[in-house]
């Protein structure tokens, strides 16, 4: 045993004997679960200050949506942070949810200095400046994506990727600052209705426009990569690897049509179109929770069962609802009744139809994503019927264990007869 522990302290066996040796080893003391209660109770008091200052500056349902969008963030993070404190995905998005929501509650305080009168108001330059920390979810949002699961990245490669990625963010991030000095040189401070500088939402010219497009292009490019990647990765892997991607792929999916139905559709004059651009928040909050459970392994394994049932209600639904639409208009302009009748008997049409439809887009969902549960029906119902004409009773043993290992696929498994009733 001494000899092994003074190998391992020679200089050219030491596990961190690296460059960043120093700065890992303090990274792995820092990195501990007393650490992560820390600083999710300083996000909380940040998110909590959210609401006083939203209604002194008559901005509520801001500060209510900022708490709906990060707060699962925060709580992932706390929970992936304490449990794995060696794995960064949980630093990183209990910093998105600190950071995002510094940034909202010093938006909320510019408003209240300078839209409302107030603009003595101690440290309120500074707060004009720190609305920009969205800058940080914009940063650090597509690394979890990249270290999934494990917070390391997978080959040399993509660390040389990724070193890149941070060079950019870097200089995006000191632009952004350069910019932003602006709430501390500027003698008359003009602001949003978000309380961000105006120069910051006005157009800008020339040459700032190009480096901002370009910029923005290369954050793209970088973002797509990281999802291709995990794709590639997907194809690849198998077993519990391959569910943890699911479930990374799956929130991202959800998570992106979420985030469409809000840009595209929380400005429409129509109610029931803001109202489905609220669910889009679920959608966003998709995101975390996904990689929540694929970095914890939480019911891992029902993700199948998830996707195919969340799939085959949203293709029932588009269904009903376009057969209630066309029953409605066919019974109250094709055909001479009253509005009420044709309600009336879309209503009816739609009830009768829903089992039916139900289970057909149930089975035709399963045979594509959710083979486990397809083949498990198909496995059983090809034993039961071979069951009706067995007599072997040792041939019906085997074959039971193999219907048992292809549908429930168990560690081990094993039939006990008592001698009694095999004798009989």
């Amino acid at each position: 045993m001494k000899s092994s522990a003074r190998a391992t302290d020679e200089p050219g066996r030491s596990r961190w004997a690296s460059p960043g040796a120093s700065w890992a080893s303090a990274l792995r003391r820092w990195a501990t679960p007393r650490s992560a209660s820390l600083l999710s109770a300083l996000t909380v008091i940040v998110l909590a200050l959210s609401v006083p200052l939203g209604v002194v500056a008559h901005q509520t349902s801001v500060g209510l949506v900022q708490i709906a969008l990060t707060a699962p963030f925060a709580l992932v993070g706390f929970i992936v942070a304490r449990r794995q404190p060696a794995n960064c995905i949980g630093w990183i998005m209990l910093v998105i949810a600190l950071l995002s929501n510094v940034g909202a509650d010093a938006g909320e305080y510019s408003v209240l200095a300078f839209d409302h009168g107030h603009p003595g108001l101690p440290l309120a330059r500074l707060a004009v400046a720190l609305t920009q920390l969205w800058v940080a979810l914009l940063v650090l949002l597509p690394i979890p994506i990249v270290a999934f699961p494990d917070g390391r990245l997978r080959s040399v490669g993509w660390r040389r990727v990724f070193r890149t990625y941070l060079a950019v963010c870097a200089f995006f991030v000191v632009a952004v600052a350069v910019k932003d000095s602006a709430a501390f040189t500027d003698r008359h401070i003009a602001i949003d209705s978000s309380g961000e500088l105006k120069t910051f939402t006005e157009s800008s010219q020339g040459a700032g426009a190009a480096l901002g497009a370009a910029l923005f292009l290369l954050y793209a490019i970088f973002g797509l990569s990281f999802v291709v990647g995990q794709l590639f990765a997907y194809r690849h892997a198998t077993g519990e690897r391959r569910q943890q991607l699911k479930w990374l792929i799956s929130g991202g999916v959800v998570g992106i049509v979420g985030f469409s139905l809000l840009l595209i559709l929380s400005t429409s004059n129509v109610a029931a179109l803001r109202l489905l651009a609220a669910v889009g928040y679920l959608g966003v909050i998709a995101v975390p929770l996904s990689i929540g459970v694929g970095i914890l392994k939480y019911r891992l394994y029902d993700i199948d069962r998830l996707i195919s049932r969340t799939l085959s209600y949203a293709v029932v639904t588009g269904l009903l609802i376009g057969i209630y639409i066309g029953v409605v208009t066919l019974t109250t302009r094709a055909l001479p009744l009253s509005s009420p009748i044709g309600v009336a008997a879309s209503t009816l049409t739609v009830a009768a139809l829903f089992s039916p439809l139900r289970r057909r887009a149930q089975r035709l969902i399963d045979h594509r994503f959710n083979r486990a549960r397809y083949d498990a029906d198909a496995t059983v119902a090809a034993f039961s019927s071979r069951l009706r004409d067995e007599v072997d009773l040792n041939r019906v043993q085997g074959d039971l264990l193999d219907v048992v290992h292809r549908s429930v696929q168990p560690s081990h498994a094993a039939i006990w007869i008592p001698r009694e009733r095999a004798a009989s």
